[in-house]
């Protein structure tokens, strides 16, 4: 099912404080670094339009919140989102950015080993030809990386609605990072509006009545 077309935000709408270039960003990413304190730091990879970054960080404002979108428009979005969210309650404290650019060479360079508190993955791109497999989100390289970044205790959450890639997932994960240990299955919440959705791709799923796999993992 295709993705509803998306536009950036006003020219108007100032991003700064909530979009970053990768080519912008200290040299190693953490709560410091980023955010000028030592709150948990949490990290989404590929944000799409941004709800589980805006929900979450309001939600958990003694974490800090960092989002990974390879799509620039998309990055965008999402912190147009969040700046507007913020607008709308000026009492919060800005706690979570995005990034425009791709996680893997930030993991492998530039996010610190056992400093991170969670890692989130929602309904990634399934790349369903055999050949452009290499091409998802969670693959061998993505997995060690993720193990290696989280702190003892730190969480892996894992959602998809494609039976495939969730089956792939676990079984790469059991082989790579037993470290993970057993994956705990995540129960589906109550939806009452838009909001109490994770993302846009679950609304979209559960409206149409599209199974959705929910996993997440403890590391030791």
């Amino acid at each position: 099912m295709p993705r509803s077309p998306i536009k950036r935000p006003p020219a108007s709408l100032d991003l700064s404080k909530v979009l970053r270039n990768v080519d912008d960003l200290p040299e190693k990413l953490n709560s410091a670094s980023l955010f000028g304190n030592n709150a948990p730091l949490e990290i989404e990879i590929g944000s799409g339009k941004g709800l589980f970054m805006t929900t979450a960080s309001a939600a958990n404002p003694e974490h800090n919140f960092l989002g990974i979108e390879i799509m620039a428009k998309y990055a965008a979005h999402s912190a147009g989102r969040l700046l507007r969210s913020r607008a709308e309650a000026p009492e919060s404290n800005l706690n979570a950015i995005m990034v425009s650019g791709n996680a893997e060479p930030l993991f492998n360079d530039r996010i610190e080993e056992t400093s991170i508190e969670a890692v989130h993955v929602y309904f990634p791109d399934p790349w369903w030809k055999k050949r452009h497999r290499k091409r998802r989100v969670v693959n061998e390289a993505s997995i060690r990386n993720i193990s290696k970044a989280l702190r003892p205790g730190g969480r892996f959450h894992f959602w998809t609605d494609v039976l495939d890639y969730f089956e792939n997932t676990v079984e790469m994960i059991a082989e790579l990072a037993p470290e993970f240990g057993v994956p705990i299955p995540e129960e589906e919440a109550t939806a009452d509006h838009d909001l109490d959705y994770r993302t846009h791709f679950e609304r979209r799923s559960r409206q149409h009545q599209i199974p959705v796999y929910r996993v997440r993992y403890e590391r030791h």
